[in-house]
């Protein structure tokens, strides 16, 4: 298969496409690109195309040209992962697979139980960081949606406006849980069959959210929702989360 590399939407021209910047590096450095060589550009947004590298291809710009351009379908629903951000290098993990399983916005939470702790400027790195890992991720696993991923932000100032989210869900611990199939039963008879089209599932840090924090979610109208009876790692929560609701969501 083509490498694939990554032309941001705002520059997509399919009349006259270029790599430019960590993207020109990666083609001509690191895969040792050379004119005539043949491969995959996406723009994020759904839209690839197979491209040809031109003459005056440099490790800053890189001119192709645009061999067919296809398009794919957004997914049937809009899936949002609101993390706590855990220690170590699982932000990274966690980042990647939600990728993959097609998330459409991440949304890195500072809960009053997570260890990290990080001022304006080191938040922006982190979700630069973050962007870049989803990018990676697109790459690798062919998937042509990259999720927009937001800087960290704790909790009440999330909610503190309202959220458009169809559905919204935190993972629990607590004795109100439900599983999901039996809140997504509710809500299918709440909206007459109507599919979803937007979810939103919280997931806590170890050791959880606190209860003020869970009384915040679900006064925004987040749903408790039971994992099973063991209790995860929040990086397992993350990615069983997503899996069930891609299963059940996006079909």
């Amino acid at each position: 298969m083509s490498e694939r590399f990554h032309i941001p939407i705002e520059e997509w021209n399919p009349d006259a496409l270029v790599l430019r910047g960590a993207e020109a590096h990666h083609c001509m450095d690191v895969m040792r690109g050379t004119v005539g060589s043949k491969i995959i550009v996406f723009n994020g947004a759904g839209v690839e195309a197979g491209a040809e590298i031109l003459e005056g291809a440099t490790n800053r710009e890189v001119p192709l040209k645009a061999h067919g351009v296809t398009r794919s379908a957004p997914l049937p629903a809009r899936l949002i992962l609101g993390q706590a951000i855990p220690k170590g290098k699982n932000m990274d993990l966690i980042i990647q697979k939600a990728t993959e399983l097609g998330a459409a916005e991440i949304i890195p939470f500072l809960s009053e139980r997570t260890v990290v702790r990080l001022d304006p400027g080191e938040a922006e790195k982190k979700r630069e960081k973050w962007q870049r890992v989803a990018l990676e991720a697109c790459k690798q696993s062919g998937q042509n949606w990259m999720p927009r991923v937001h800087t960290p932000v704790t909790l009440d100032s999330y909610f503190a406006s309202p959220k458009d989210s169809e559905l919204k869900l935190i993972a629990s611990l607590q004795p109100d849980a439900r599983p999901l199939r039996e809140i997504l039963a509710e809500h299918a008879e709440l909206q007459h069959n109507r599919p979803v089209g937007s979810c939103l599932i919280l997931i806590g840090p170890e050791g959880d959210y606190t209860p003020a924090e869970i009384n915040l979610a679900k006064g925004a109208g987040c749903l408790p929702m039971t994992l099973g009876p063991i209790v995860l790692r929040t990086e397992t929560a993350a990615l069983y989360s997503f899996s069930v609701l891609g299963y059940e969501l996006l079909g």
